[in-house]
């Protein structure tokens, strides 16, 4: 028999509107939090966040047959609104299909996250693991948003031509880096699975090894990718860049999850955010 619920969920985050809007939005920032406990592990077999588009994920757990759950994003109201549709299936079984309504808004200095799913329990029981879920993930996305940075810019330019500047190996080392920054590259591959190896010289000379590691690549609309502390080195965030087109232009957002709070801290010290302004700065210049 099937059963319907209507299931209310809300968290306060200590990060700003726009971060906590990537963070439930951006391919790359769900694929952290997603998993609800440490048993579980999230495979996403595809991830594409237009009004239209899909994502398609495995929960795999030790011993069971995996849960597939399919995602249709229905609107987007960047930084205020989400509306997605979602389908729970195991071994072609359909499971459950819900609603789920997310709205966003400042709170104090940080922002806040209300859910709200409208579930159709096909198979019964599933009422519970949504309950169980959806609390486990809201709390891992506020620690993520806790350890993510987000800059924007506009670019006076067509989509085209910043991702022409962005997505090719004789362009990209010529404006990474903030202003007095050089970029000598030992290895480049820009593509899906690919690397670029680098050193980032800074105005004085010193010298920051850099990996950057390639995964989900949609021409002209988003790059995922790892930054390691060089070849071999260890993760220092996940990352992701999204092109969108503005009247006039382009929008161009740069999103991080750092490895942990402390690398996110002492990055903040170090002005990550101002640098990271200057890199699209001189991106902007170029095109």
């Amino acid at each position: 028999m099937t059963g319907f619920s209507t299931l209310r969920f809300a968290r306060s985050v200590a990060a700003p509107v726009a971060t906590l809007w990537q963070g439930w939005t951006a391919p790359a920032a769900r694929a952290i939090w997603a998993a609800p406990s440490p048993e579980v592990t999230v495979e996403f077999l595809e991830a594409d966040t237009p009004v239209g588009g899909r994502e398609v994920s495995l929960c795999h757990v030790a011993g069971e047959e995996d849960i597939r759950c399919e995602v249709v994003w229905l609107v987007l109201e960047p930084g205020r609104r989400s509306v997605n549709s979602e389908v729970i299936s195991r071994g072609g079984l359909t499971l459950s299909a819900a609603l789920v309504t997310a709205e966003v808004q400042a709170d104090g200095e940080g922002a806040r996250i209300e859910v709200t799913v409208q579930l159709a329990d096909l198979a019964g029981g599933m009422e519970a693991g949504y309950r169980t879920g959806f609390a486990a993930g809201l709390d891992n996305l506020a620690g993520v948003a806790g350890r993510m940075m987000v800059i924007s810019r506009r670019i006076e330019a067509p989509v085209a031509r910043v991702w022409g500047a962005w997505w090719d190996a004789d362009t990209l080392p010529r404006w990474w880096g903030p202003d007095g920054f050089s970029c000598r590259t030992a290895r480049i591959d820009l593509r899906a699975g690919g690397e670029w190896v680098f050193d980032m010289i800074g105005p004085d000379g010193t010298v920051w090894p850099n990996h950057h590691r390639y995964g989900a690549v949609l021409p002209e609309a988003r790059i995922d990718y790892a930054l390691h502390a060089g070849e071999g080195g260890p993760k220092h965030a996940d990352a992701w860049a999204l092109f969108l087109p503005v009247e006039g232009g382009t929008e161009v957002t740069l999103g991080m999850v750092f490895a942990s709070a402390e690398e996110w801290q002492g990055a903040k010290g170090f002005g990550a955010e101002a640098l990271g302004l200057q890199t699209l700065g001189k991106l902007a210049a170029l095109v």
